[in-house]
């Protein structure tokens, strides 16, 4: 009777899905807004960071126009931003790319 109802307790087992939060942002200056949102869509989307090799616990993340140097906390709730530059960019390939016809 016992291992009759165990198995009735397991078939109505209820799973629910719980959906990781986006970290912490906090900004140590004053970033423009456009930045943060950027910054905040590149997180939340799991985008490649790349470690700095001297500092534990710090990346660089490559946005469409940014750069972002950031600290990570171990636990992933929290994620401090620490400095911005601009992406380097070919500007004569963007220009070419903007200005060519497509053969259609």
């Amino acid at each position: 009777m016992r291992m009759k109802l165990s198995s009735m307790w397991r078939k109505h087992i209820m799973t629910t899905n719980v959906s990781k939060q986006p970290p912490i942002l906090e900004d140590l200056r004053t970033h423009a807004p456009e930045q943060l949102a950027e910054l905040r869509l590149l997180l939340a989307s799991g985008a490649p960071s790349r470690p700095d090799p001297r500092r534990p616990g710090f990346f660089e993340l490559d946005g469409d126009a940014n750069v972002f140097y950031i600290f990570k906390y171990p636990s992933g709730t929290k994620v401090l931003l620490l400095g911005v530059w601009e992406r380097d960019r070919d500007r004569v390939a963007e220009l070419a790319a903007c200005s060519c016809w497509s053969a259609a």
